[in-house]
């Protein structure tokens, strides 16, 4: 990369952190192209972006920002996670992490918030954002339900009833002739 390249990227990255809600910081010692094209795409399938950055850049980008905190974690072989969804890079970055122990999650950001590892594992561990959703759906559908099987329930009886003195009728006028 020439001078120009780099000032594009911290350009860029200090833009991503800027729109951004988390950052998980990792270590990735040893990864293969073939398990940092799996670890990408189930970001990607999340909503998030991981990205392998040269710590001197990544940090020429953080100044200025929220997420300044994190500046001592890059050391060593480091990548960035990033997404809007601070449970969903979390989790991916976790879950990734339990498979594979060549990627080690080291902390975060939340905002101005710093995580550890253990932070960030208990961030990976709440419902996402969509799950969330999923409940709230699901808890406002089910009084709706209820009621209209409450509501339901008197008519379905007065038709049992009905029902059971038809075939008593029957059973009658069956016997009579």
């Amino acid at each position: 990369m020439d001078r120009t390249e780099k000032r594009e990227f911290v350009a860029s990255l200090a833009e991503i952190f800027a729109a951004t809600s988390m950052v998980v910081v990792t270590h990735n010692q040893g990864l293969t192209v073939a398990e940092v094209t799996d670890l990408r795409r189930r970001m990607r399938a999340a909503g998030a972006t991981f990205k392998v950055a040269k710590n001197r850049l990544a940090t020429l980008a953080l100044e200025g920002t929220r997420f300044g905190g994190i500046q001592p974690l890059l050391k060593g072989p480091t990548a960035l996670a990033w997404s809007t969804d601070p449970v969903a890079v979390a989790k991916t970055a976790v879950e990734f992490a339990r498979t594979n122990e060549k990627l080690v999650v080291i902390g975060g950001a939340l905002g101005t918030q710093m995580l550890d590892a253990s932070g960030v594992k208990a961030l990976a561990e709440l419902p996402s954002l969509d799950e969330l959703r999923a409940r709230l759906v699901g808890m406002i559908a089910t009084p709706a339900t209820r009621i209209a099987g409450v509501l339901q329930a008197p008519a379905g009886q007065l038709a049992r009833v009905f029902g059971a003195y038809a075939k008593e009728a029957a059973g009658e006028t069956a016997e009579a002739a």
